[in-house]
């Protein structure tokens, strides 16, 4: 009786959720019907669109797009993957899953999402050899791509020559995996036609049994390139950015950027997991996805920028994976969660600065510096590339407009101050439109007072008044005053004059300017250095006379304008020594010699940093004579370095002495001096006479 009634209460229950579906269909079938009603009381939508009712519920609902058509795609994308891969085994399972979802769940949303990014990689073990890497075996790939390089950037021949030295090597890694691919092709066909071959022909085929599946062709064999991961820093505007992009375009390979200026997220490199709603990869697989490639270039824009270690996670440290030739073969996603192969892709930098860079992160980096541009660099940029851009993204051409190399000139020193080309451009854009409201309104008023020359003095009435003053070029010797060499900020030299004047006072050091704490040390050395050896140079009638004490006390005051501009680094001690040896002996330091170096206590002169950038900046404030440390020499006229850079324009006008020790750069400093009698003469003969070091007092 019991077994009854649960047969019973089975069947009722049955019988109950055969007439819930039912009802459930009849239910859709009249909501379907009421809204096609609803739809033929809007003809107007219908006039618009041009679609019927049902057509636009279609598209809307995504009634007209077929689920099974999108399976079928996944399941084609997931054949063609390479067998036995790990990406090929987790496809298959995630398919699978999702085929045993219901459609209604929130979880095949998620499943569909991760199979689309999944399948979308261009996964390096599933590609065969592209039509980009046969152009790498052309005889002339190498010509063009020097061509495409000098057409897209003037200069930078250091930056230019690496990368020649790149594409080189992957061309000849290239015809080398061709050759044996082609050897081991030529001993398998030589295997294939052999006896055995032979007899497997005659042997009887037993008719049950299938003819096995033709041989695929195996495809060509993919280098194994483990290219270098360039660092390109330098100021703004010089063209890192665009650099990358000409090497892109010189290999035949998409380009993409990823811009890691104030990324502070480790999941925004390595991806979110797939538990959190809302995940996505990483922006090294996004990047992957748009290129379609598993080896484009990938420009890592502002790497110096990225923020340091929190509690997300530390960016930097996840880079290191990214960027380490050794490891990126099995790049690890946390979304994916599946190796991917980054050993193809090359890996370009920027940074405008190291010292904000991780020691680990440099040393997976080959660095290569982009200094500033001269003033003559600047105007053959500006008349070769910036004009012409400008005048067509304005509407202009040559005819209705042409810009004078004198009025170049002068936008270049007066409007612009930096060592790339960036404000340039803006100004040179700001002219052209100018010129094309002009030749807009004369065109419509029949005018003919259009002129398409634009003058120097055409300049302030478009631009404002001059933005920078030329450089002092009347400057007079002063006691006290010497002109050192500095670096702006922005990457631009120039010359920086060092003030000391005499004050009533205890034999005190005072110093102004907004000084850091090493420019600070370095002013207390250099009157260390001074105190020290003041009898030789005349300063003191005894040894143990201290000069700021006897015969009167007083103070010394250093102050290194503009007060405004933070100022640090060690390279102004030289300059400072010439000018308290100027402000105590009462001599002059030519206002046409500027000079730059460290100094140690016992009077050595070391090398500086940013020779290139201050030899320039001296060159344009009219500065003939420079004083350097011995040891930049190699930046002058060193082989591949920095002097092949400078110009031989630059190196004929200027005068370059070189310096060891600090007796030597006073001798060179006060050699010309237009101060008479007996303290010069001292002062140059002790110096000319300490040829060999002179130990320190101290």
């Amino acid at each position: 009786m019991t077994g009854r009634l649960s047969l019973l209460e089975v069947r009722s229950s049955i019988a109950q959720q055969q007439t819930n579906s039912q009802k459930e269909i009849i239910l859709r079938q009249q909501l379907a019907a009421i809204q096609r009603q609803l739809s033929t009381l809007r003809p107007s939508d219908q006039a618009t669109s041009g679609k019927s009712g049902s057509d636009l519920d279609d598209d809307i609902d995504g009634a007209g797009h077929d689920d099974e058509a999108e399976l079928s795609d996944m399941k084609r994308k997931i054949a063609s993957l390479a067998k036995g891969s790990e990406e090929r085994t987790i496809a298959i399972r995630e398919f699978r899953r999702l085929r045993k979802i219901p459609p209604g769940s929130v979880e095949t949303s998620v499943v569909r999402n991760y199979l689309d990014w999944l399948l979308a990689i261009p996964w390096s073990s599933s590609t065969t050899q592209l039509e980009a890497e046969k152009e790498v075996m052309h005889k002339s790939f190498l010509t063009k791509a020097r061509e495409t390089l000098d057409a897209d950037h003037y200069g930078l021949q250091k930056v230019k020559r690496r990368l020649i030295e790149y594409l080189a090597v992957l061309r000849l890694k290239q015809m080398e995996a061709t050759r044996e691919f082609e050897a081991e092709e030529a001993v398998k066909k030589t295997l294939d036609a052999g006896p055995a071959a032979d007899e497997q022909a005659l042997a009887v085929r037993d008719p049950s049994v299938p003819l096995p599946a033709p041989a695929s062709k195996r495809p060509p064999r993919r280098i194994v390139n483990k290219g270098p991961i360039l660092l390109l820093y330098g100021p703004p505007g010089v063209g890192k950015t665009s650099i990358a992009q000409s090497l892109a375009r010189a290999l035949g390979r998409p380009f993409q950027r990823i811009s890691l200026g104030g990324i502070r997220d480790e999941a925004e490199i390595r991806g979110h997991r797939r538990t959190y709603v809302g995940s996505a990869p990483g922006n090294i697989v996004q990047a992957l996805r748009k290129a379609g490639r598993p080896d484009p270039v990938i420009l890592l824009d502002e790497i110096d920028k990225v923020s340091q270690s929190n509690y997300h996670g530390d960016p930097a440290a996840a880079l290191l994976e990214v960027l380490d030739p050794e490891q990126n073969w099995s790049f690890m996603d946390h979304y994916i969660n599946v190796p991917i192969d980054l050993s193809q892709v090359l890996f370009i930098a920027t940074a405008n600065t190291l010292d904000t860079i991780s020691g680990p992160l440099l040393d997976r980096c080959e660095i290569l510096r982009l200094p500033g541009y001269t003033q003559t660099d600047k105007l053959r940029i500006a008349k070769t590339y910036l004009v012409p851009k400008q005048l067509k993204a304005n509407g202009l051409d040559a005819e209705r407009c042409h810009i004078e190399d004198d009025a170049l000139k002068r936008m270049i020193k007066g409007w612009t101050r930096e060592a790339g080309v960036r404000s340039l451009e803006r100004v040179i854009g700001a002219v052209a439109r100018a010129k094309a409201v002009e030749w807009s309104e004369n065109r419509d008023a029949a005018s003919i007072g259009y002129s398409a020359t634009v003058k120097e003095e055409h300049l302030e009435p478009i631009l404002g008044s001059q933005i920078f003053d030329e450089e002092e070029r009347d400057r007079t010797a002063r006691r006290g005053v010497v002109y050192g060499l500095v670096v702006m900020g922005d990457g631009d030299g120039g010359i920086l004059p060092v003030e000391s004047a005499i004050l009533p006072g205890s034999g005190l050091l005072r110093l102004s300017g907004s000084l850091g704490d090493v420019i600070k040390e370095s002013a207390e050395l250099a009157l260390s250095w001074v105190k020290a050896h003041a009898f030789e140079l005349g300063l003191t009638t005894t040894p143990t006379v201290d000069p700021l004490k006897h015969p009167e006390p007083i103070d010394v005051h250093l102050h290194l304008p503009a007060g405004a501009q933070k100022k640090d680094g060690p390279s102004a001690g030289v300059a400072m020594i010439c000018a308290f040896v100027s402000l105590l002996s009462g001599l002059k330091v030519p206002s046409t010699i500027a000079m730059t170096g460290e100094i140690t206590l016992r009077g050595a002169v070391t090398a500086v940093g940013g020779v290139k950038e201050k030899v320039l900046g001296a060159h344009h404030a009219g500065i003939r004579r420079v004083i350097l440390p011995a040891k930049n020499r190699r930046d002058i006229f060193g082989v591949g370095a920095t002097g092949e850079e400078l110009g031989e324009e630059v190196k004929r006008e200027m005068e370059f002495i070189f310096v060891e020790r600090v007796e030597e750069a006073l001798a060179a400093a006060f050699a010309d001096s237009d101060s008479d009698g007996e303290g010069r003469d001292l002062i140059l003969q002790w110096t000319r006479n300490a040829a060999r070091q002179v130990e320190s007092r101290l």
